[in-house]
């Protein structure tokens, strides 16, 4: 059995997205369970360890989308 091509291609798209999505929910995870230990050890600091959970997810997050915007340009004007 051969593959296309363009099947060979959308499948490495949808590997790459997979795999860059993996990395992102990991980080966000860690993040997560890191500000819970630190809440669960020190309840005053809940603001600043809320307000740098927040802005660590969102960077995380950051890596994700831009994982989704390189795998939409690959599947519209990808190398052919």
């Amino acid at each position: 059995m051969e593959i296309s091509p363009e099947a060979a291609r959308f499948i490495a798209i949808g590997l790459a997205a997979g795999l860059g999505a993996i990395g992102p929910a990991l980080g966000i995870g860690w993040i997560g369970k890191g500000a819970m230990e630190a809440l669960g050890r020190n309840p005053e600091a809940r603001g600043p360890i809320m307000a740098n959970m927040i802005l660590s997810i969102a960077f995380a997050e950051a890596v994700a989308i831009y994982v989704l915007v390189v795998c939409i340009l690959l599947i519209f004007i990808g190398v052919r």
